[in-house]
């Protein structure tokens, strides 16, 4: 056999590195690169120069089966997250989960017919796709959609998929995301398997509801795909390494940063729900006299920051684990003695999308980034049995994850989280078994709140103004008060900015000045989201708002804007404002202010009061409408603009209940007439909702 010369042996080891460099697209050297390296951070991927073909994506990464997610808080993509894990898991799926922003849909004309889309779509607002999710159904609600390729009446006829919607029963359009596409694809001639299955958090059931129609789902599936059902073991999604020659005093590693500018001190903008503006406080007050109750006013400065608002937009705040809930995270999985140890976490699958960034420690991690206090789901306990330290413990957290009705009575009714949950049900006993990939792939990526700016642009263009009660109860037979992760986050920030050194609200101990002391000078990680829930452009018009509670936070931006307007000396119309509270000395917010407005406003303001508490019988808002049916039908008939803001599960469904009947009563129509006048005013945005569950 003829020897080999140098020039041969360098070519075929070229060959054989090309090779293996296709094969395994380089895997085993390639450098990873940093997803949180830009203000995009995991944002769109069109600017992070990604391919936006799904087909491509899945075909690159041998995968048969996308679970795509339209979320706004977070859940729908942790149900996608859990349908893709279980679908791998159970029945040897190749799958990948898809933030519907990211890839563009002319293209799913020519979906493979042996693949599977699956859609995990949330109902935002009233009937509004989610943030994310907003292109995906402008393209296939439009009157003239256009594909790739096929330009018959039914292009999707290759396409299987499966849909499930979250929505709230307390809106008017409950689940219209998830009831509109699947009537949009069966339309285009696509293939639904099982039923378009739909959760309702108004009824609290969206948990169950999204397990029971899992069930049958995968049923379908499997007798239209072949699968066959094989033991859920557990298998990483994330690769968690511990780095010893790293330390958290490193400047290369997250202590809590969102992404790369923020760790390296460079903030900019865009700023958005996916790099916040670190904005300073301004201004705090409380504005209760109610030593057992806080509402706090707070004035953030975003002067420094390229970010705008119109009145009545929302303000997102990005919260921070309290450190009483981390320690005990930290203690109950016995990671309290690595806190401050390096960790990398990296997908195992090129498709899987790490919730933040790293090199990071354990606390970090723990703290700014994983939903440690939400109520713990009956799927993830089931997932937790295995890695019992006894079998009794097993057998019990067996019979809680398999059990609806039990799992309910033992943990769902005392609101446990996840730390809570390991404590109570294990008296103390660590659970070190528990990998901690599982509780970052399980928990929720924490989630900003958001709340209705109650300043008005045109007066505050530079300060925008939060109004937000503390959260705090009690829930029956729970061994813990319920605290509000956020707006307890905010009470700690108004003690410190009021002199307190150590502010410690109810015990939550917050790290308030943030990561590498960042947020020192009392600030906060904050976004803008635009509404819809606007002032008529003719300040001529009248108005009519009703907001109980801090359900008056947009109405204070409304109203502040009309006074504005007036003295600039427009035509202001009529301005009602229907407010209700517990006591006049208690919890009446901004008392002075409407008096103040209302000398600017003359004649066209009128602030109507219900206290609840302060007489014999208990009064609301909605009484007050009432007395006021006439005044009302007649600002009405003259086009006034109607608002409601707050409570949606009573208040706002009987507001809407009582408007067909004023309108009924006053006009002398049916109730049902009525009920399409009120129907037509929505649709017109003369009826205007900011409403929460």
């Amino acid at each position: 056999m003829a020897q080999l010369d140098t020039l041969d042996i360098v070519v075929l080891v070229v060959l054989l590195a090309g090779t293996v460099a296709y094969f395994t697209k380089g895997t085993y050297w390639a450098v990873q690169k940093d997803p949180y390296a830009s203000s995009f951070a995991n944002g769109n991927a069109s600017k992070a120069g990604k391919s936006r073909n799904i087909i491509e994506k899945m075909e690159e990464s041998g995968k048969n089966c996308v679970v795509f997610y339209g979320s706004q808080t977070g859940t729908a993509e942790d149900y996608a997250s859990r349908l893709a894990k279980e679908g791998s898991s159970r029945f040897g799926l190749k799958t990948m989960t898809a933030d519907l922003e990211e890839y563009d849909y002319e293209n799913l004309d020519q979906f493979p017919d042996d693949k599977v889309a699956m859609f995990v779509l949330a109902t935002y607002g009233e009937g509004e796709p989610t943030d994310n999710a907003v292109e995906f159904y402008e393209f296939f609600s439009g009157e003239e959609i256009s594909f790739s390729e096929k330009a018959d009446e039914q292009p999707l006829q290759s396409l299987k998929y499966v849909a499930f919607g979250l929505g709230n029963n307390t809106y008017e359009h409950y689940n219209s995301m998830v009831r509109n596409v699947s009537k949009y694809f069966d339309r285009l001639g696509a293939k639904r398997i099982g039923t378009a299955g739909e959760g309702d958090d108004g009824a609290g059931t969206m948990e169950e509801d999204f397990l029971a129609w899992k069930e049958p789902m995968w049923l379908a599936l499997s007798d239209e795909l072949n699968l066959e059902e094989r033991e859920a073991i557990y298998e990483p999604v994330f690769e968690v390494t511990e780095k010893p020659e790293l330390s958290a005093d490193d400047d290369t590693v997250y202590l809590g940063e969102p992404n790369k500018n923020h760790l390296e001190g460079q903030s900019k903008g865009p700023y958005n729900a996916h790099n916040p503006y670190i904005a300073p406080i301004s201004e705090s007050r409380e504005l209760f006299n109610d030593k057992t109750r806080n509402c706090l006013h707070m004035e953030i400065d975003v002067s420094g920051s390229n970010l705008s608002y119109t009145t009545g937009d929302h303000i997102a705040v990005w919260p921070t684990n309290a450190g009483k809930e981390v320690d005990r995270f930290l203690r109950i999985t016995d990671l309290i003695s690595k806190r401050h140890s390096v960790i990398s976490v990296k997908g195992l699958d090129a498709t899987a999308k790490v919730p933040f960034p790293s090199p990071t420690t354990y606390d970090a991690a723990i703290r700014y980034h994983m939903e440690i206090c939400a109520p713990v789901s009956r799927q993830f306990v089931s997932q937790l049995a295995q890695f019992a330290s006894t079998d009794a413990i097993k057998a019990e957290v067996t019979k809680m994850g398999g059990d609806k009705d039990y799992f309910h009575e033992k943990v769902a009714s005392k609101n446990f989280n996840i730390a809570q949950f390991l404590e109570w049900v294990s008296n103390g006993e660590s659970w070190e078994k528990v990998p901690f990939s599982l509780f970052v792939e399980a928990l929720n990526k924490i989630q900003p709140r958001y709340y209705s700016i109650s300043s008005s642009s045109l007066v505050s263009p530079k300060k925008i103004t939060v109004t937000a009660v503390v959260e705090s109860f009690e829930v029956p037979g729970a061994p813990h008060v319920v605290k509000g992760v956020t707006t307890n986050y905010l009470l700690a920030l108004k003690q410190k900015q009021h002199g307190d050194p150590h502010p410690d609200p109810n015990g939550l101990d917050y790290a308030i000045m943030g990561p590498r002391n960042k947020y020192d000078g009392i600030h906060v990680p904050v976004h803008v989201r635009h509404s819809n829930f606007k002032l008529p452009s003719d300040p001529s018009k009248p108005v009519i708002m009703v907001g109980p509670g801090t359900g008056v936070a947009p109405f204070r931006a409304f109203v502040q804007e009309r006074a504005q307007q007036a003295k600039n000396g427009e035509k202001v119309g009529k301005t009602l404002l229907f407010f209700g509270c517990r006591r006049k000395t208690e919890d009446f917010m901004y008392e002075e202010e409407w008096k103040q407005w209302g000398a600017d406003l003359g004649d066209n303001f009128e602030l109507i009061t219900a206290f609840s508490r302060d007489g014999p019988n208990k009064v609301y808002v909605q009484h007050k409408l009432k007395e006021r049916a006439q005044e009302i039908n007649e600002l009405l008939e003259q086009k006034a603009y109607f608002y409601v803001c707050g409570d949606a599960a009573q208040m706002a469904r009987e507001v809407n209940e009582l408007m067909g009947t004023i309108i009924s009563e006053e006009r002398g129509v049916a109730k049902s007439r009525a009920e399409e006048i009120v129907e037509g005013m929505r649709a017109s945005n003369q009826y205007q909702e900011d409403v929460w569950s």
